[in-house]
């Protein structure tokens, strides 16, 4: 999906100047929403790619418009209504209109499972299609539901830096037609190749891209 998220290589929008003290919230109301995600998250209704999208599928105005916890909060209004935990009025109300689903997983596993970095990684079902040193090409697609392909690298050759194994595969995950599980590779573009002779001739890209998203050069 083509949206207003999907910022990679744009400009017009500054520099960014990240505070080497910024909090993990700025206000009470981020921490739980973070909260209030993750414990709606486990009651299974839903996986991460879902919720992503959920995020990022989004009005641009709104979206470029809204802080991050905003984008969190915004995205789990839509999957509750969309899922039929609660309904549109409840939320409109403040007020459950019965008692709602209660998450499986104890408050006491949460930090052990914040930690589980490998839930996405699957078996390898097949040789590989490139190794390091592959050129390939990035195709030219502009899918309508989600995917992790960014605009700014697509119909752009890049080289195979590593193979990082298989993963699920985000496109199928979110909307439901199941894992897919593909290979996943770094690939290397120069800055000249996305941005043209002005941009800094010693300056990389690294990009994890999937199979599908990818053509020999």
């Amino acid at each position: 999906m083509d949206g207003a998220h999907d910022l990679g290589g744009m400009h017009g929008f500054g520099a960014i100047a990240p505070d080497p003290n910024e909090p993990r919230f700025h206000h009470p109301w981020e921490r739980r929403a973070f909260a209030v995600t993750l414990a709606c998250g486990m009651l299974g209704r839903w996986n991460i790619d879902m919720a992503r999208f959920a995020r990022e599928d989004t009005d641009p105005q709104i979206y470029l418009n809204s802080t991050y916890y905003e984008h969190w909060l915004r995205g789990l209004r839509r999957l509750l209504v969309e899922r039929g935990l609660v309904s549109a009025a409840e939320l409109e109300s403040g007020e459950a209109a019965g008692p709602g689903p209660v998450p499986a997983v104890p408050a006491s596993r949460v930090p052990t499972l914040l930690t589980q970095r490998r839930l996405a990684r699957r078996p390898a079902n097949a040789p590989p299609r490139y190794r390091p040193g592959d050129a390939v090409r990035v195709r030219n697609l502009h899918p309508r539901g989600h995917t992790r392909m960014p605009r700014y690298v697509r119909g752009h050759v890049g080289v195979i830096e590593r193979d990082h194994g298989v993963f699920v595969f985000p496109d199928s995950h979110a909307t439901g037609a199941g894992e897919a599980p593909q290979r996943c590779y770094a690939v290397r573009f120069t800055a000249q190749t996305l941005w043209g002779p002005d941009a800094p001739a010693a300056d990389r890209v690294l990009v994890d891209l999937w199979d599908d998203y990818l053509e020999a050069a």
